[in-house]
C-alpha cells in the first residue's frame, strides 16, 4: 500500500499541472470561451489519462512493453472518439464545440511532453523505491 500511496503522490500532481498548462492554453492562446474551455479540458483529460496507462502499467520502459492489441486499440479508439464527439451531433448536447486544429496540435505536443515526464519521473521513482527499500531490508535483518 505505500508503494502505491508513494506512486499518487508523485504522478498525481504531474497530471494536475498539465491540466492547468491546459487552462492556461485554453484561456490565454486559444481565448477560449466556456464551451472551448469545456471541450479542450475534456479531449486533454481524457486523453492524457487514458494514454498514462500504457506508462505506468508497468516499471518497464514504455517503449519497450507493448500492451495487448485489444488494450491499445480501446484506448486509441477512445482517444479518436473524444477528440471526435465535438463534431458530432451529440456536440451541443454535451456543450462541446469543435477546437481548431492548432489545438489539436498543442494537445498532441502536450501528450508526448506528459508521458516523457510521466516516463523519466516513474524510472526515477522506481529507482528511489527499489534503494528505500533495500534500505529497509538491511536495517531489519541487521
Amino acid at each position: 500500500m505505500r508503494l502505491i500511496e508513494h506512486f499518487m503522490l508523485v504522478f498525481g500532481p504531474l497530471s494536475s499541472v498539465f491540466d492547468f498548462i491546459t487552462f492556461y492554453m485554453l484561456l490565454r492562446v486559444f481565448e477560449a470561451g466556456e464551451a472551448l474551455f469545456h471541450t479542450g479540458w475534456f479531449i486533454e483529460s481524457l486523453a492524457t489519462q487514458v494514454l498514462v496507462v500504457f506508462a505506468i502499467r508497468t516499471r518497464r520502459p514504455l517503449l519497450r512493453s507493448r500492451p495487448h492489441f485489444f488494450l491499445g486499440s480501446l484506448a486509441f479508439g477512445i482517444v479518436g472518439l473524444a477528440a471526435a464527439l465535438p463534431f458530432s451531433p451529440v456536440a451541443a448536447w454535451l456543450g462541446f464545440v469543435g477546437p481548431s486544429t492548432l489545438f489539436f496540435l498543442y494537445l498532441a505536443g502536450a501528450i508526448v511532453v506528459y508521458l516523457a515526464l510521466v516516463e523519466a519521473a516513474k524510472l526515477a521513482f522506481y529507482k528511489l523505491y527499489a534503494r528505500q527499500s533495500s534500505r529497509e531490508i538491511s536495517s531489519t535483518s541487521g
